[in-house]
């Protein structure tokens, strides 16, 4: 019997946060996407973050104006929405990094 339900490889990468901000510093086209809603961006950011909340609904119209050419380190609460901001940016062909742990995990 044929399994219709195949697993798709994960197409981003989940780092922890020494190697997310390694791997932001070295890289030449790093963009920092933090997405919590607003609100939470107001309350503290990691310096340099764009904030594109994934929970609204402005999410995947905003992704479209996005550089295919940068690499977009992206980061939420707890890596939660951030993994799935991962997952939907890199089905359109971004290269996305998740920090595990979300904008706790980044050192200070």
């Amino acid at each position: 019997m044929l399994n219709i339900f195949k697993s798709t490889p994960k197409n981003y990468a989940d780092l922890d946060g020494k190697t997310f901000k390694a791997e932001f510093d070295k890289s030449p086209k790093a963009e920092l996407l933090d997405v919590r809603t607003a609100s939470e961006f107001a309350s503290g950011t990691i310096p340099g973050s764009k904030n594109l909340d994934f929970l609204s609904g402005q999410f995947q119209v905003a992704t479209r104006k996005l550089d295919k050419d940068k690499e977009y380190y992206v980061f939420c609460r707890s890596g939660n929405r951030s993994s799935s901001a991962c997952k939907l940016l890199a089905d359109q062909g971004f290269k996305a990094h998740n920090l595990v742990g979300g904008v706790g995990s980044w050192p200070r």
